[in-house]
């Protein structure tokens, strides 16, 4: 399997186009970049981007995806060709997803993969911290991320297992505070998450980071042949890709990491932000890009998969959950088994 590469589009005013069997990009009229088309996954428009048609039915029947988000990150459309993959799978789907056992069954063990490696984080930390009292913080926010563990096989329901998740991450983000470097904790601090807009800079921050890892997660579930939009832990609504969101529970902590060590690298600075009306913080411009780059690099480093027992990079990683998720579907595993970080 090839981790081929998602080309992100920030420069505003840009026009991407076909030349041939490549893609071009050219900013007031000056051609910046041209990409085979072959090395392409997906191309991802930030903001004002102009796209020409003969490009979009390109991409379109090369099997890569455009995804239309606005300046600050969200996501506003995406172009797919033909719908592939099998149908008896997602019939399975479809089916399976009506069927509360097994959407219980699955949720719950996407939650478990979530907490476990969020808890990962923390206790990492905790052993990495300098002044005691920060290390015992974190020590007891990893054990209440135990504790929501320990009770997650009482959850009977999806409601009750919902709540359980919402606790565990209140939990977890009261205590992310203490990773970030002491020197710049008065710049980059948090009162929990926020969203819809983001209220400080780790959430802004985060925002980004998750979005991006979002595009990835639904790129890797319609590219094992699965509905986006039929989940088992999040609830189906109408133009929600409640699977893909599922899917990604468990790789949020790779993204609270990576937030947190642009932040401690100083590679993200306080005035990378601005505020608007209305207290919502937005990442702005070049930041963006630093953080488009950091993203790409973790994405080519490698991990051991504790199933497969080999390396593979971690671009790769929600490919190989969302057919492993596939196999469960089709009847082929017991359950679904989420990716553990060690």
């Amino acid at each position: 399997m090839q981790l081929l590469n998602t080309l992100y589009v920030t420069t505003p005013e840009s026009y991407i186009h076909l030349d041939n069997d490549t893609l071009r990009v050219e900013v007031e009229k000056e051609t910046r970049l041209r990409v085979p088309l072959h090395h392409l996954s997906a191309v991802v428009c930030f903001g004002y981007v102009s796209v020409s048609l003969p490009l979009m039915h390109r991409l379109a029947d090369s099997g890569i995806s455009l995804v239309l988000l606005d300046m600050h990150g969200r996501f506003k459309g995406r172009l797919e060709g033909a719908v592939s993959g099998n149908v008896l799978l997602r019939q399975a789907q479809h089916g399976l997803g009506r069927d509360l056992v097994f959407a219980l069954g699955v949720a719950r063990n996407c939650v478990a993969g979530k907490v476990r490696n969020c808890r990962q984080v923390l206790l990492r930390g905790s052993r990495e911290a300098k002044i005691p009292e920060e290390a015992s913080a974190l020590a007891r926010g990893a054990a209440d991320l135990a504790a929501t563990l320990r009770a997650l096989p009482g959850a009977d329901d999806l409601d009750t297992l919902r709540g359980l998740e919402g606790e565990a991450a209140r939990q977890y983000f009261a205590a992310l505070t203490f990773l970030v470097r002491a020197s710049a904790r008065d710049s980059f601090r948090m009162d929990g998450r926020t969203r819809r807009p983001p209220r400080d800079r780790i959430n802004a921050l985060l925002s980004f980071v998750y979005s991006l890892l979002m595009n990835d997660c639904r790129s890797a579930v319609e590219a094992a042949g699965l509905d986006p939009q039929i989940g088992f832990l999040h609830a189906v609504r109408p133009g929600r890709a409640a699977l893909a969101l599922d899917l990604m529970e468990e790789f949020r902590a790779f993204a609270d990491r990576l937030v947190l060590s642009l932040i401690n690298r100083g590679q993200i600075a306080p005035n990378d932000f601005v505020e608007r009306e209305g207290g919502a913080v937005l990442l702005e411009g070049d930041a963006r890009k630093t953080v488009l780059v950091a993203y790409q690099e973790r994405k080519q480093e490698n991990l051991t998969h504790p199933l497969l027992k080999e390396p593979v990079s971690f671009g790769l990683l929600p490919h190989i959950q969302a057919r492993l998720l596939a196999r469960t579907l089709r009847g082929d595993t017991a359950e679904y088994l989420p990716y553990l970080v060690r």
